[in-house]
């Protein structure tokens, strides 16, 4: 019976230790926008998982975000269609079917 107990009680160690880093990473987030609008620079967009800011980068000649944390590749409204009306019978026109 004191092994559910123990595994109960680490289990809530480990959300009081996962909320904590939660919130210390919103307040530097908060602090680091804050700077930013003092500073009268633009706000660095954010990987949407939260690991980091966004940089731009230029792929033919369409620009993306990339997160360099996650390697994530993010694209605007627009973006996909731009980039795969010049492929022609690569991995996504037979995944699309076009």
């Amino acid at each position: 019976m004191s092994d559910s107990f123990d595994t109960r009680r680490k289990g809530l160690e480990e959300e009081y230790v996962r909320r904590q880093d939660r919130e210390a990473l919103d307040k530097l987030r908060l602090k680091m926008a804050e700077e930013a609008a003092v500073a009268g620079q633009p706000e660095a967009r954010q990987c949407p998982l939260g690991h980091g800011a966004l940089s731009e980068v230029r792929h033919d000649e369409v620009v993306i975000d990339r997160c360099h944390t996650c390697g994530g590749v993010w694209l605007d409204a627009g973006e996909m269609e731009l980039l795969t009306e010049r492929e022609q019978g690569g991995w996504f026109s037979r995944f699309t079917g076009k």
